[in-house]
């Protein structure tokens, strides 16, 4: 039961985030909306409701997560893309690229922290999560391989994607 109300909340608010502008209650939603709204998302919490609260795990229904989550977006991984954006121009401008896969050893746990690293290494520039194998080791192509590293088979962390394991530790597990 706990899994159909968190999902019919979610598809509620997506739903309302959705349609926001339109109506006369506060001057966001008509009546019409908030009722299509309220039967759209019980329908989507009575067909979903396995799939997105699949392991019965509701840590990420936890707000000061969420807060966790946007102080993330907003520092380290706005910085980590903009530094990353300006070094892929200089690779492209001055054609010093040294492509290559290299393998790097998160430590997480769940699922969704392998996940939240992945995406988050998929969205910079320059990186792209490629694979992830039965030890949560990620298998990233990096655009700078540093000389004298091509033959290394574990990066450091560090390198390949700063401290977006440590934010994907507090965020996600």
């Amino acid at each position: 039961m706990l899994a159909f109300i968190v999902t019919t909340m979610f598809a509620f608010v997506a739903y309302l985030a959705l349609t926001a502008g339109s109506g006369d209650i506060l001057g966001l939603w008509s009546m019409e909306e908030i009722v299509a709204g309220i039967f759209l998302s019980v329908l989507v919490g009575a067909i979903s409701r396995n799939y997105l609260c699949r392991s019965r795990n509701y840590r990420m229904l936890n707000p000061i997560r969420w807060l966790l989550f946007i102080a993330y977006l907003i520092g380290p991984f706005f910085i980590a893309m903009a530094r990353a954006n300006l070094d892929v121009a200089y690779r492209v401008i001055t054609g010093k690229i040294r492509p290559g896969i290299v393998k790097i050893d998160p430590d997480l746990k769940t699922d969704f922290g392998v996940t939240f690293l992945a995406n988050s290494i998929t969205l910079t520039p320059g990186t792209l999560s490629v694979d992830v194998d039965e030890e949560n080791n990620l298998y990233v192509h990096w655009i700078n391989i540093p000389e004298g590293d091509e033959k290394m088979a574990v990066a450091p962390i560090e390198k390949v994607c700063s401290s977006f394991p440590k934010w994907a530790r507090r965020v996600a597990e």
